[in-house]
């Protein structure tokens, strides 16, 4: 995207700098916050965390790559799993796994180059991966639309704020012009959430009793939890990260066509990837998912031209302030499940549609068997929920069909080898 209206070094007046950072708040809000309601975790410490884990990222990038990170939605499943294992802190152990995952590689790059990672992952794994990622949760969002959550029985009354959450969502999606489009995820949920209100499912009890200023549920090691580190998480966790440093090469291909810039030379894959993983061990450390560079993001920056580091900092530190805000968070907790099942529908639909273009999109020839058998083993592998049990250790769902996939491409003969992204300069000369 050439002429930018503000360069990635470019400092904005107050005025915009207010106005442009809470438009990029707004447009990872609810992804950031429907996460860590997912899993059992503080809407408030996904704030806080994505904000402070965007600030590190900032600065590891040496403040070139303008990127938000939010909650990742991959870890879903894994973060659930750990926390019926072990609670919160296993959760949170597993989160810095993943984080030290990132780190690993990051610096095997460093010294090796990316080559061999895309080179394990190519798109007829990944893609398949991404799938399952997105289909794995479907009961989980259908769940959340049709049942009453005190009952947990089915409730048309309940099922029916879902469906007007999901219809307010597409509309906005497909219609919304500009940052109405953006945050189509915002106004769904706020569309939804109003018509609870009219239907008489939201409870307003702990919105009036909560503080204006609050202390958020900070979850810290050793304090509210013993460090246990177990085979169990690192395979529960390990796998999925791997995939998800795929999922981060391929923002850093996007960004830098939006941007006009080679982010795989300068600053480096290694460095974003560091940041990428810096963020995720930061937020496990203080209570926080899994992080990730936001799609939504990258789409405000190519709308706006605005790419500015310092507009994306002050998104970040208005997203930490926002978690310190109690009766933001208490509103926030207020929503009904239909209303963040209705979004989840789409959302995790959207997961698994991407996987889809991925493979669509890198032309995976489906006529060779080779491809054919490691996605179909992927998919009802993931999606069929099998796992393997040895002892205490298990390895089981998304995680195993990650390593069948891996292992598969591997080992099967005809392996192609991914080209040389990094002297492709096309991907900054293609978009005008």
């Amino acid at each position: 995207m050439r002429n930018p209206v503000l360069d990635i070094k470019d400092k904005p007046s107050p005025f915009q700098w207010l106005t442009l950072s809470l438009q990029h708040l707004f447009a990872m809000f609810g992804a950031t916050v429907l996460v860590p309601i997912l899993v059992d975790l503080s809407p408030a410490m996904a704030l806080i965390s994505s904000g402070i884990g965007t600030l590190a990222f900032l600065l590891i990038t040496k403040f070139q790559v303008p990127a938000y990170l939010g909650s990742s939605f991959a870890f879903i499943i894994p973060l659930t799993t750990a926390h019926e294992i072990g609670g919160p802190g296993a959760a949170m152990i597993g989160s810095f796994i993943a984080g030290l995952v990132y780190g690993i590689v990051a610096l095997i790059i460093k010294k090796a180059g990316f080559r061999w990672i895309m080179n394990i992952l190519p798109p007829v794994v990944v893609g398949p991966v991404i799938i399952v990622i997105g289909l794995a949760l479907a009961g989980t969002a259908v769940g959340m639309a049709m049942n009453n959550p005190a009952s947990g029985e089915y409730s048309l009354l309940h099922f029916s704020a879902a469906i007007v959450t999901l219809a307010a969502t597409i509309l906005f999606s497909i219609f919304g012009k500009g940052m109405f489009g953006m945050v189509s995820i915002l106004l769904g949920i706020i569309v939804g959430y109003l018509y609870s209100v009219i239907i008489g499912i939201v409870d307003f009890t702990g919105v009036r009793e909560a503080a204006w200023i609050e202390m958020p549920d900070f979850i810290f090691p050793i304090v509210h939890y013993d460090i246990s580190i177990t085979s169990t998480l690192i395979f529960l966790m390990a796998p999925v990260a791997i995939v998800t440093i795929s999922e981060h090469i391929g923002h850093q291909l996007v960004l830098g066509k939006v941007v006009g810039k080679n982010y795989i030379k300068d600053p480096g894959l290694h460095r974003s990837i560091l940041g990428d993983g810096t963020a995720t061990m930061i937020s496990a450390l203080i209570g926080g998912p899994p992080k990730t560079t936001y799609g939504e993001n990258i789409g405000v920056l190519a709308i706006t031209k605005v790419y500015s580091v310092y507009v994306l900092a002050g998104a970040a530190v208005f997203a930490i302030l926002f978690g310190f805000i109690g009766k933001i968070t208490a509103l926030i907790s207020s929503i009904p499940s239909p209303v963040m099942g209705g979004v989840s529908i789409l959302l995790f639909g959207i997961i698994a549609s991407s996987g889809l273009r991925l493979l669509v999109d890198s032309k995976v020839d489906f006529g060779n068997n080779r491809n054919l058998v490691i996605s179909s083993v992927i998919l009802v592998i993931g999606i069929g929920g099998a796992h393997i049990a040895i002892g205490n250790f298990e390895l089981e769902g998304m995680a195993l069909a990650a390593i069948s996939g891996v292992v598969l491409n591997l080992i099967l003969p005809g392996r192609e080898k991914m080209a040389d992204l990094d002297e492709n300069e096309s991907h900054n000369d293609d978009v005008a």
